[in-house]
């Protein structure tokens, strides 16, 4: 990888090779950005002095370090290295990979099987690595960009210790620059605040920091420094790092929900056009709009949900980017309105209860009888009809017997709810004081 590098000496580039691909590291020492797991003190530092590696998934962005870093395991623990892609592969692609380390095996050498994206495989296929894992043909090492939780088999996380691999700091960046400009013998033609800029551009990920850096030095003349300006000039902006099956999605849409729930309007927004430039499915944000006018806003506010569904027919309407802007007022309607959890919160508990008490029937009283066994059977005897009652209210318990009444619903002293807290106040007033 691009990120992890460290040469002693700069290497003279065969025709047509990448900064990124020269400036790999040759041990772990070398590697840059990741010491919590390649430091002195590092977990898989610790692992090779112990002698013994277990299968391991390394879940971290791109650009940092996941693939270099798994070949130099195999090179300091003299394992066979194998490396397969799950883009590429399939099964009849394992079935070889596997008989070649059973090969190795009886000649006794264990292999190192280096599967990128591996979250791409089925779950059938993630099942075929297990046997060769447990009986120890191979220690699989895969590398995903999505969350393991989400995306692999339990049956293959419980016999894998996962790694977590960090965007690069600036530091971490800014190294990698220096040791470019060691490697080219040249400096970069930018200048401070520029060079700034182009550690910000990389956004975390090392192997497009050099990629940025060949792009600069290509379009450089003789004697020409560049600015911010000219650097966003020469490369062009680069698209945000965000795909909408991975964990940029996840992280920004949890961004925008809390920003949402805790009434700030600036940060929901932000959030808001971060996913709209990244390209998001404006009819999934309009879905998680509608999400959070029931879930954080509720009766507080019933005009939240009537809003979030205008904001997708207007969409519907208006197409982009016009219809964008219905859901940015729906955004800030969401944020700036009062919140409740109340009726989330009821519906929770209530859903508990009906699994709890699944079986038991409603009492007689409110069934209907349309046979005469069941009026023999008592089935709405009894029952009281509300619009017949004084203030439209019996008051009667419509809960199963054995469960007696219930409290699920305890709306809070705001918005809207306020009035309906009065509401069923005024009923528990009129339940007890006619007994029922």
């Amino acid at each position: 990888m691009a990120d992890l590098f460290s040469p002693d000496e700069p290497e003279k580039a065969p025709l047509g090779r990448p900064l990124a691909d020269r400036l790999r590291p040759r041990n772990l020492s070398e590697v840059v950005g990741q010491e919590h797991l390649t430091g002195p003190d590092g977990a898989l530092t610790r692992m090779i002095a112990s002698g013994s590696l277990g299968s391991m998934i390394f879940w971290g962005p791109p650009g940092t370090g996941k693939t270099t870093v798994a070949r130099l395991l195999a090179g300091e623990t003299s394992l066979g290295f194998e490396q397969i892609s799950a883009i590429f592969s399939g099964v009849a692609d394992l079935k070889k990979v596997f008989e070649a380390a059973r090969l190795r095996r009886a000649n006794g050498r264990q292999t190192l099987l280096f599967v990128d994206e591996i979250h791409r495989f089925n779950r059938a296929q993630q099942d075929s690595f297990l046997p060769v894992m447990e009986d120890g043909t191979v220690i699989l090492v895969g590398a995903t960009t999505e969350n393991p939780s989400f995306e692999l088999n339990a049956a293959l996380l419980s016999r894998s210790r996962v790694l977590v691999f960090h965007s690069l700091d600036e530091d971490s960046i800014a190294k990698l620059l220096l040791r470019a400009e060691e490697t080219e013998g040249k400096a970069l033609p930018l200048d401070e605040e520029a060079r700034g800029a182009l550690v910000r551009m990389a956004d975390g990920d090392g192997r497009a920091s050099l990629t940025l850096s060949e792009e600069v030095w290509r379009a450089t003349k003789p004697g020409e420094v560049f600015d911010t300006e000219g650097l966003t000039r020469i490369v062009q902006r680069r698209a945000p790092i965000y795909d909408k099956g991975q964990d940029g999605h996840y992280n920004l849409i949890s961004a925008l929900h809390k920003s949402v729930r805790g009434s700030d309007p600036d940060a929901a927004l932000y959030y808001l056009c971060r996913m709209f430039d990244a390209g998001e499915d404006p009819l999934y944000l309009g879905r998680r709009l509608v999400r959070m006018a029931v879930e954080d806003i509720g009766l507080a506010d019933p005009q939240a949900l009537v809003v979030a569904n205008a904001a997708k027919d207007a969409y519907d309407y208006l197409g982009s980017p016009e219809g964008e802007l219905a859901f940015a007022q729906a955004c800030v309607y969401l944020a700036t309105a009062p919140k409740s959890n109340a009726v989330y919160t009821a519906f929770k508990a209530a859903t508990r209860a009906a699994k709890e008490h699944g079986s038991l029937l409603p009492p007689k009283h409110i069934l209907n009888a349309p046979t005469k066994l069941m009026k023999e059977e008592s089935y709405g005897a009894g029952y009281r009809y509300d619009h017949d009652e004084p203030d439209a209210f019996s008051g009667q318990d419509y809960f199963p017997e054995k469960m007696g009444r219930q409290t699920f619903y305890d709306p809070p002293e705001r918005g809207f709810e306020r009035e309906v807290r009065k509401r069923l106040e005024y009923w528990a007033k009129l339940r007890k004081e006619r007994g029922a």
